[in-house]
């Protein structure tokens, strides 16, 4: 369970979207809060590219007037609040805080102010935070009007996505303790998926007939695991199974079909490793949810310093590696003539 929040903000109110989430999640877990900006440098045209002393600190100090502002608003939630005003560039950093400070999760909004909002789902800028900083994450749509009470917010329906593994349920204390909170309607989601058969030819008869074998034997099996899941939580607890050759389209659609006010999933599901922070299905979400979303972070810390290491060293290794050579004019030309 999580026990330190952390809440990036920028100064615009499209960060501020995740403010009510902020406040739910902590009563609900009796996490601390930390609101967290972080000023990144602004240089001035021309070939020095220096910086302006005087807006700088302006800058500053506004920036500690805002999280002052938005601290007194968050006042009646009774909460207890940290403030912090970093600088630098704000992926890193905010990676750099989370760390140091034990937060076990960050709320963030999927857009930001400078860049505003666009045609994705996720700026760029908050991919890169949700990457550095690789631990558990709620993203909220930056394009959802923040309410004047910050303190109303109640998820109705919670959606938990499931595969079998026990990584995967790694999100059952936290949806069971925000559904007993919140009084909500809990949903557990497994997508059985059919077999593939990449192959030149055209399946036959008897590959149809084994694929369609093994999705019934997936599907009993899964069947058997959510009702003992139900029985497990007693909560009143309904289930969602699905077959489907696109599980985490399948878990999309689902999501809208049902008109889910968050959705639960972990990081990593029975075939995630340890090369990447969150596994194929969570990226999906991650990209493309329009639900606000929360991903639990499967890994220990070891892993993730470990796994962090491991890229760092292939990112490394590829800025080492010499560029080809140079087309030769001959090949250039020859290339001209066949385009």
């Amino acid at each position: 369970m999580f026990s330190h929040i952390l809440v990036p903000l920028d100064g615009s109110p499209l960060c501020e979207c995740v403010l009510p989430h902020a406040v739910a999640l902590a009563q609900a877990l009796g996490a601390r809060v930390t609101l967290l900006q972080v000023l990144e440098p602004v240089h001035t045209t021309g070939q020095t590219r220096s910086v302006d002393p005087l807006g700088w600190h302006i800058r500053k100090a506004e920036g500690v007037a805002y999280l002052d502002a938005v601290a007194a608003r968050l006042q009646e939630a009774d909460l207890r609040l940290e403030k912090a005003l970093l600088e630098g560039p704000a992926a890193e950093r905010i990676a750099q805080f989370a760390k140091a400070q034990n937060a076990d999760l960050m709320v963030l909004s999927s857009h930001h102010g400078e860049a505003g909002l666009d045609r994705w789902s996720i700026s760029s800028a908050v991919q890169r935070t949700i990457l550095e900083a690789s631990i558990s994450v709620m993203i909220v749509r930056a394009y959802q009007p923040v309410p004047s009470d910050l303190t109303g917010l109640r998820y109705q329906r919670l959606l938990v996505l499931l595969d079998g593994s026990r990584r995967a349920e790694c999100t059952l204390p936290l949806a069971t303790t925000l559904a007993r909170v919140h009084e909500s309607q809990l949903l557990l989601a497994h997508v059985v998926a059919r077999p593939e058969m990449p192959r030149h030819a055209p399946p036959t008869q008897e590959d149809i007939e084994l694929a369609n074998q093994l999705t019934e034997r997936n599907r009993l099996e899964a069947t058997r695991y959510l009702q003992q899941l139900q029985f497990r939580l007693s909560l009143g607890v309904q289930t969602r199974l699905l077959v489907s050759d696109r599980a985490a389209a399948t878990l999309h659609e689902l999501a809208a079909q049902e008109n889910v006010d968050l959705v639960v999933l972990s990081a990593h599901g029975y075939s995630g490793g340890t090369k990447w922070p969150y596994g194929s299905v969570a990226i999906s979400f991650i990209a493309y949810c329009t639900f606000p979303l929360l991903i639990v972070q499967d890994l220990s810390q070891e892993e993730l310093e470990r796994m962090q290491t491991e890229m760092a060293v292939r990112e490394d290794q590829e800025h080492r590696r010499p560029s080809p050579p140079p087309l030769s004019d001959s090949m250039q030309a020859e290339i001209a003539v066949r385009q």
